[in-house]
């Protein structure tokens, strides 16, 4: 769970320089090796993610009295690092191309949806070692699908800590994994071949 307050009555009590430490040492620091992992899987680049993390870590500390200490860090962690991400390191770089997600979220927008058709990449896929083919299929997606399956199957957020982490409705979160997975399936589709596996066309 994710908290944000939005008002001073919320949090009438600032943290002492202690109290900050403890909660960086206990609830933040254990996260960093994830966030920079996220950082990479995002921008690609080695500086950038160092510079996103450090970013991440300079914001928590800044805004270290709108966490709720006890809640879910590593979701709070992170929705800072894509915010940075975002706003920061999308502006330097050619905005990724635009999609459009209509055509995909009437499928998985209503919570009596059948989920099952959808690959399960963290059983077929990410179950064992990540390979080149697939760490490079990854890393071809746009960005914003590239995000969703870092969230889900990497690190293994739930649908609502993804939703919250995006800022986008659990409808949505649901469409773009099941768009993304789609990708991924079709750009493993030779690789399979090569490895002996049946591909249905269809």
């Amino acid at each position: 769970m994710i908290v944000l307050a939005a008002t001073k009555e919320r949090n009438t009590l600032e943290l002492s320089p202690e109290q900050k430490n403890r909660v960086f040492e206990e609830e933040f620091y254990p996260h960093m090796d994830a966030l920079y992992n996220f950082g990479y899987r995002l921008t690609l680049n080695e500086d950038d993610a160092n510079d996103l993390v450090q970013d991440t870590y300079l914001k928590a500390f800044r805004f270290i009295e709108t966490y709720q200490q006890g809640t879910n860090a590593k979701a709070w962690l992170f929705r800072i690092l894509k915010n940075s991400f975002i706003n920061d390191f999308r502006k330097r770089t050619k905005e990724p191309d635009k999609t459009d997600y209509d055509e995909v979220e009437q499928i998985y927008n209503s919570e009596d949806a059948h989920y099952t058709a959808t690959v399960d990449l963290r059983s077929e896929v990410f179950g064992g070692k990540l390979g080149d083919e697939i760490t490079n299929a990854l890393n071809s997606l746009p960005v914003d699908f590239r995000l969703i399956m870092l969230l889900s199957d990497i690190e293994e957020f739930t649908y609502e800590e993804m939703s919250k982490i995006i800022g986008i409705p659990i409808g949505t979160v649901r469409s773009r994994l099941h768009r993304a997975r789609n990708m991924i399936k079709d750009r493993l589709k030779e690789y399979a071949r090569s490895q002996g596996y049946k591909v249905d066309e269809a």
